[in-house]
């Protein structure tokens, strides 16, 4: 059952969430693994702009067909951008889970992403679930 698509020039959480660092910003979403164990995603509830996020903190719920979970930040910034497209298609993370990313921050300490797993390890994790 494990979707392990887990793409170069992410880092992952061992809570299934990823980050993708982008200049001095990053996007923040959830992995493939994790939206394919929720099923059909219905609702998405993320933080307002301006929030300051702690690395490990949530920062938003996801809600599906099967459950709600809580939303755990990779690292820690503030809120610069929230995926408003989710509000109206929460859907789009399982189609498109890397592509359907949930918010952008900035002020991120890379030293954060690099303590996070990598594509390999990730897989590794979630090879073990099963």
């Amino acid at each position: 059952m494990a979707v392990t698509n887990a793409p170069p020039g992410y880092r992952f959480t061992e809570k299934h969430e990823w980050v993708k660092v982008e200049g001095d910003t990053a996007l923040i979403g959830i992995s493939d693994y994790a939206q394919g164990a929720l099923g059909d995603i219905v609702f998405v509830d993320l933080p307002k702009v301006g929030k300051t996020i702690k690395q490990f903190d949530t920062f938003g719920t996801i809600e599906s067909v099967k459950a709600a979970e809580d939303l755990y930040a990779p690292v820690s910034g503030e809120v610069t951008e929230v995926n408003a497209n989710l509000a109206k298609n929460p859907a789009a993370v399982n189609s498109d889970p890397f592509g359907a990313w949930m918010i952008r921050v900035k002020g991120i300490d890379k030293a954060q992403v690099e303590n996070l797993l990598d594509p390999e390890s990730y897989r590794e994790l979630v090879s073990k679930l099963d």
